[in-house]
């Protein structure tokens, strides 16, 4: 019986996540990919087309599987569409599609009578047919991750300036324009094992300046019940209960309006994060729930009686990052810190405005607020990052 997980690069999900949880459980595990090449020497992959749900399936031929998932926004329809055709459990194929269309996904939201988000798709070398009513919006990739060429524009001249960028890089890539969704964003984060779901709890996120959305720190923040039981009717909507998901959301006027759901593990390192701040072994649990474990056999805390504070370094220009600080572990006032690189030392990168910016990312888990953001801020003080153009 063996693991498998199909992925694109090897990301620290499931480096320092998957694979040794993995481990733990006395699982052999198979990496599926299409890039090889980009993996560590001694990772367990195997080439792959993964986006061919018919290959993903032969590549397990030789060896019975006894899970098969995946951490990628790309990759969670045809893994779930794979997983099906090996009678294995995983996540509903069309709420996996429904989460990547994010155009689809306000449509399924909207038809079950929860919330209505003016929103238009423009296919690829279309013009945006766009009223004035609908600025300020938010121009993004039909399908898009991490915050990438999505846009805060005033009216059709930025639009249209945005299209054009975007399309000078990725020609062939759908749009939509939906209207912006001011508040404080936060996030929704679940387990579900097709029949019940738990919270394992939510974050308040701080993003930089417009017309970008890059976040730059996140707070402990887990959602009141009024606001789970109608985060829980639009996930209900788009048909999610099975696994990981990460939803993001803003409540206006006691309402919860969706801005994404991502049905995966939250990423750029706070999944690994959060599995500290449970105490958990999160990853473990995500592989047995794909086993057929019950989600009541998992053992998951009814409360966190911990505060934690993540803040991302994000490079403020194009360059060479020419010195960092290495993977850091500490304790100071009863407060555990850490800081572990997301940019190698040597690498000439873009300043894009986005998460592709992130230099290293900061945690502080801790016993309240107060000692834990001044815990945080003496840590980085003695930190420094230097990027040379």
């Amino acid at each position: 019986m063996r693991l498998y997980l199909t992925a694109l690069n090897p990301t620290d999900a499931v480096m320092d996540g998957f694979l040794p949880a993995a481990a733990s459980l006395g699982l052999p595990v198979t990496v599926l990919t299409d890039r090889p090449e980009q993996w560590p020497a001694d990772a367990p992959v195997t080439r792959c087309p993964i986006r061919d749900a018919a290959a993903v399936v032969a590549a397990t031929a030789s060896d019975r599987p006894a899970a098969l998932l995946s951490n990628s926004d790309h990759l969670q329809e045809v893994t779930a569409i794979a997983a099906r055709k090996l009678g294995l459990p995983g996540k509903d194929p069309d709420a996996a599609r429904l989460c990547k269309d994010k155009a689809a996904a306000r449509t399924a939201v909207a038809a079950a009578g929860l919330d209505l988000v003016r929103s238009v798709t423009v296919g690829p070398g279309a013009p945006p047919g766009v009223s004035a009513e609908m600025f300020p919006a938010v121009v993004k990739p039909r399908e898009g991750v991490a915050s990438e060429d999505a846009y805060l524009v005033a009216d059709h001249r930025e639009l249209s300036a945005r299209i054009a960028e975007i399309r000078g890089r990725r020609p062939d890539v759908a749009l939509v324009v939906e209207e912006y969704l001011p508040g404080e964003l936060r996030t929704y984060d679940t387990l579900g094992d097709g029949t019940a779901v738990a919270v394992l709890g939510g974050w308040r996120t701080h993003l930089g300046p417009p017309p970008t959305f890059t976040e730059e720190s996140l707070d402990w923040s887990p959602p009141e019940e009024q606001t789970r039981t109608q985060l829980r009717a639009r996930l209900d909507a788009l048909g999610v209960g099975f696994g990981a998901c990460h939803t993001e959301y803003v409540v206006q006027d006691d309402r919860v309006r969706l801005i994404e759901v991502n049905y995966r593990l939250i990423g750029d390192r706070m999944d690994l994060i959060l599995a500290e701040l449970l105490g958990v072994p999160l990853f473990e649990y995500v592989i047995r729930l794909h086993l057929g474990e019950p989600l009541a056999a998992l053992d998951l805390p009814a409360t966190v009686d911990r505060y934690a504070r993540v803040e991302y370094v994000c490079a403020d220009r194009t360059g060479r990052l020419a010195a960092a600080p290495g993977p850091l572990d500490t304790t100071h006032d009863g407060v555990r810190l850490g800081c572990r690189p997301l940019r190698e030392v040597g690498r000439t990168a873009d300043r894009t405005g986005t998460n592709r910016d992130y230099l290293a990312v900061l945690h502080a888990i801790g016993p309240d607020r107060a000692t834990v953001r001044a815990s945080l801020a003496a840590f980085r003080r003695d930190l420094q990052w230097t990027i040379v153009e």
